[in-house]
């Protein structure tokens, strides 16, 4: 009996190890340039997709700023860096965007302390419903709105360091955005909301990256919306209870890990000669046209101004 169930135990071993390896391409490693002397800012530095683009950039030579809301995982996260990358330029600074009034302060602090800023990777990501203290919807606020705002307060130093770069970490999930100018920040509302307001937060974000090119043209200061992937990060924390048991299987089994995902992120930060490619979406096999909803012209400026009116701009 022992025999035949740790044959079977092995088994499953053998079919899960091929199905992990054969249903995901192994990463290539990717050259990257020598970023001494360049500032970056990674928006949820401390974990996941963010930690790993901060690590990569850091070992490149770069300084940078991991922009975070948790001082305690902030501070953990900068000085294992440092320790594993050797490079002593890797700082935490606070930054909540669930709080526009966190966001300016960051952005004033970060503009009186540091003289330069040549990387913005908008990375942080929630994927739970809730409403933050400026009365938008939480991931809304996050993943979208919040990042508007920082980015534009650091439009002029980015122009002023340029060549630079915006990269903001979209998703796939854009394909079931839905944004509704005259609604824009409000939940939405039915069975599946929550679900519903990532994916419009996601939207935003291909459009953003989509008008932000056009409107930044002839600057040098670029922008890329990227899909990193399925990633297993703790964005699934957030999964309700009884999905949990399916997807945790699944994402490890099928999601690459966060060094995997950062890959495109970093691609897009780092690459040479992807200037005429600003607005674009990427994902690991490059320039992807996204969905119909994040290619809309008429809709990106719309959502600009709405995200001016709503964060005071």
């Amino acid at each position: 009996g022992m025999g035949w169930a740790l044959l079977c135990v092995g088994l499953l071993l053998a079919v899960y190890t091929l199905l992990r390896h054969g249903l995901r391409s192994a990463p290539r490693p990717r050259a990257r340039p020598d970023l001494r002397g360049r500032t970056a800012i990674v928006t949820g530095g401390s974990s996941g997709i963010g930690a790993a683009t901060a690590l990569e950039l850091a070992r490149c030579g770069a300084r940078v700023i991991l922009a975070t809301r948790s001082a305690r995982r902030g501070e953990a996260a900068a000085s294992r860096i440092r320790r594993e990358t050797g490079n002593n330029q890797v700082q935490f600074m606070h930054l909540d965007l669930a709080s526009l009034r966190s966001v300016r302060a960051f952005a004033s602090t970060f503009l009186r302390q540091e003289p330069q800023l040549h990387l913005l990777i908008n990375n942080a990501g929630v994927s739970t419903g809730g409403t933050t203290e400026d009365g938008f919807s939480l991931p809304f606020q996050v993943n979208h709105l919040g990042h508007f705002l920082l980015t534009q307060l650091l439009l002029e130093r980015l122009r002023s360091c340029a060549p630079s770069r915006v990269v903001i970490v979209a998703s796939s999930a854009h394909c079931a955005g839905r944004l509704r100018p005259e609604s824009l920040g409000r939940p939405p509302s039915g069975l599946f909301s929550t679900f519903q307001d990532y994916c419009d937060s996601k939207l935003a974000n291909v459009l953003h990256a989509r008008e932000l090119a056009t409107r930044e043209e002839g600057t040098q200061v670029t922008c890329y919306a990227v899909h990193p992937g399925f990633v297993n990060t703790s964005l699934f924390r957030h999964a309700p209870l009884w999905l949990k048991p399916l997807l945790l299987p699944l994402a490890w089994l099928l999601f690459l890990d966060a060094s995997e995902g950062a890959q495109v992120v970093l691609d897009c930060a780092t690459q040479d000669g992807l200037e005429p490619l600003s607005g674009r979406y990427f994902t690991d096999s490059g320039p992807r046209l996204p969905w119909p909803a994040g290619r809309d012209d008429r809709l990106a400026r719309a959502l600009w101004e709405g995200s001016e009116r709503l964060v005071g701009l």
